[in-house]
C-alpha cells in the first residue's frame, strides 16, 4: 500500500479498491500494520471509503488523534474531494441536496421526499472536468458524509457511476473490485501540531480512468 505520510499521530495512505476500510481481517489498518511490522501498531480508522472504492485516506496513530480528527470530520473541517466517472451528460456544475435513508437490510442507501426518522441530509458540489463518449469526468467535493451518498446522488439523476451495479451502473468501467469513484484529495489540520495537512493522488490507469487524458483534470 503506497504511503504519502507518515508520523507518530497520523499515517496517510492509498486505499486500493476491494480493501474494507475497518479494522477487521483483511482491512487498512491490518494491512498497514503487517507493512509496517508491527502487529501491535495503534492504527484507527477516523474515515471510511466504500470497499469497492480507492484513494487517499488519513489514519489515526494514538487514541487522541483519532478523537481530534473524527471531530474535525463531524464539524466539517475535514475536506473530501472524489473523481466520479458517471454514465451521461450532467450540466457543468452543480451542487445535489437530497434526503437519504439506508435500508440496512439491503445494504442501499435511497433518496426520499420527506423527513422522517433515519433521515438525513446529504450536500455535494460537483464541477466536470471532462466527456469521452458515453462517460463523464467530475470533481466532487462533500459537505457531507453520507453512506453511499456519491453514489446514490447521482445515479438518483440518471447519472450512475462506472461499473456501480448496485445503483444502475454498467459497462467498461466494471472492474470486479473498484468502480467509477476516486478519494482525490483531503486536506485537514493536524490533531498535534495545528498545521494544515493537504494529501492527493491520482486515479489508476485502469478502466474506467483510462478513458481520459492520464492527469486530466486531475492536480
Amino acid at each position: 500500500m503506497e504511503l504519502l505520510y507518515q508520523d507518530r499521530r497520523i499515517l496517510v495512505c492509498v486505499k486500493p479498491a476491494g480493501v474494507v476500510s475497518t479494522d477487521e481481517p483483511g482491512g487498512v489498518p491490518e494491512l498497514l500494520r503487517r507493512q509496517l511490522g508491527d502487529e501491535h501498531a495503534c492504527i484507527r480508522t477516523v474515515h471510511r471509503l466504500d470497499q469497492v472504492v480507492g484513494g487517499v485516506m488519513v489514519l489515526a496513530r494514538s487514541r487522541k488523534a483519532a478523537q481530534l480528527l473524527s471531530q474535525q470530520v463531524q464539524s466539517g473541517r475535514f475536506q473530501k474531494e472524489y473523481l466520479a466517472v458517471v454514465h451521461g451528460h450532467p450540466p457543468q456544475s452543480g451542487t445535489l441536496k437530497d434526503l437519504l435513508c439506508r435500508d440496512t437490510g439491503a445494504r442501499r442507501t435511497l433518496v426520499v421526499s420527506q423527513p422522517g426518522r433515519d433521515v438525513k441530509q446529504a450536500v455535494l458540489d460537483y464541477r466536470v472536468l471532462a466527456g469521452q463518449g458515453e462517460y463523464t469526468l467530475v470533481s466532487v467535493r462533500l459537505h457531507t458524509g453520507r453512506t453511499h451518498q456519491i453514489r446514490v446522488q447521482f445515479a438518483s439523476r440518471g447519472w450512475p457511476l462506472a461499473g456501480d451495479v448496485k445503483y444502475g451502473g454498467e459497462g467498461e468501467g466494471k472492474t470486479g473490485t473498484g468502480i467509477g469513484l476516486w478519494s482525490h484529495r483531503l486536506s485537514f489540520v493536524h490533531p498535534q501540531t495545528g498545521e494544515a495537512m493537504v494529501f492527493q493522488a491520482d486515479a489508476p490507469d485502469v478502466p474506467p480512468w483510462n478513458h481520459f487524458k492520464t492527469g486530466e483534470g486531475q492536480r
